[in-house]
Parts: structure tokens; sequence; C-alpha cells
């Protein structure tokens, strides 16, 4: 597979290579970092939630904000790398660039309150976790454009929320033009409500046992 969609010389479009990767890495950097930190956060933080009036879900939301400061802070380098290779960057797609973070952030939000949850209760999932997220990488349109993948791989790329949360970045940040993303990321948006409501609704049936576990 990765001789298709890895190359050894890739197409005009994708030029600078490095600065293409950057604009997906640096998203998914936030969001995997954060989901690894989530997972011990409470186990780490266990004397705070044996406190009565200490709400447990603020430290895994803290985690994914902390991943959203460093996440805004690397955006200054690439935008000096944008100009240093004059990358032409359509003031309109831009405009769309706070929906792609606010739907990214949703959606780590919800998947970091069910893994905090749940690895207090089963502490194998800080493992599984990194495992997962290392297949998830390569499962994502970050060192690879998706056009580049077979029809049948593309079809299961397209099942993942983080390949279009990567290609809308892409889409912005890298390729000018009009941005093309938008139903995609209008439906990748929805589902990050639905994971938002889902790890919320298992966290708080997890709560009151939070304590006793940790």
């Amino acid at each position: 597979m990765f001789t298709v969609v890895l190359p050894g010389v890739h197409p005009p479009e994708l030029e600078p290579f490095a600065l293409f990767m950057f604009c997906g890495i640096l998203p998914w950097t936030w969001f995997s970092s954060s989901l690894l930190e989530s997972s011990n956060v409470l186990i780490a933080g266990g004397n705070l939630i044996k406190k009565v009036l200490f709400p447990a879900e603020v430290l895994p939301i803290v985690s994914v904000l902390a991943g959203l400061v460093h996440f805004c802070l690397g955006l200054p380098i690439l935008a000096l790398f944008l100009i240093y290779y004059r990358v032409p960057v359509w003031p309109t797609d831009l405009l769309w660039f706070p929906l792609i973070v606010l739907t990214q952030l949703v959606l780590t939000i919800g998947l970091a309150l069910l893994v905090s949850a749940l690895t207090v209760h089963f502490r194998d999932v800080r493992d599984l976790l990194a495992n997962l997220l290392t297949l998830w990488f390569f499962a994502t349109p970050i060192i690879y454009p998706i056009s580049q993948a077979p029809e049948r791989v593309r079809r299961l790329l397209n099942l993942n929320p983080f390949t279009h949360l990567a290609v809308a970045y892409q889409e912005v940040l890298f390729r000018p033009g009009p941005f093309a993303q938008v139903n995609r990321l209008i439906a990748v948006a929805v589902a990050s409500i639905v994971v938002f409501l889902a790890g919320y609704f298992v966290f708080d049936r997890l709560r009151d046992t939070l304590p006793e576990e940790v």
C-alpha cells in the first residue's frame, strides 16, 4: 500500500511535501497527545477527584485545552513556512479554520472523557490506546494524500473522522482554491457532537465509582 500512496517522487501539487505533512501532523499531535494524556489524568489526579466538590471531568478537558494551546503555538511556525514557501492562502478559506478547530475540539473532548473514565476501570486501555493511535495515524491521510490511495482503501479512509479533518486543514492551509470539504466537515461536526454526548454520558454514569477505583 505504501508504495502506492508514498511514491518516491511526489506530484507537484504536494510540494513542498514537508509543509504538506506539517499541516496534518500539527493537528494530529494535538489530538493524539490529548487522548494519551487524558487516559492517565484521572489516575494521576486521584486526590482531586476524591474531593466531593471537585468536578472530575475538568481534568480530561484541561488536558485537551492544554493540547489546543500547544497547537496554537505551532500555528505561527506554520505561518512562517507558508510565507517562506510562498504558498497562497485564500482569505475566504481561512474563515473555515475556526470551525475545523472547533470540530476537532469537540471530538477530542468527547473521546477524552470516554477514555479517561474507562481507563480508571480498565487500566489496559492506556496501552491499547497507544497502539490504536499508531494505527489511526497511518489510517489518516497525513503523510500521504488521500487522492493517491486506491479506491477501495479510500472508502475505508472516509470512515475515519480525522481523515476529513486532516484534508480540511490541508485544503485551508496548503491547497489554494475554494474550500471543497464543506459537506464532509459539517457531517464530522455533527458526528463530533454525538461523540461528545456519548463520552459525557459514559463519564457521568461512571462518575460515582471513579474515587473508589483510583
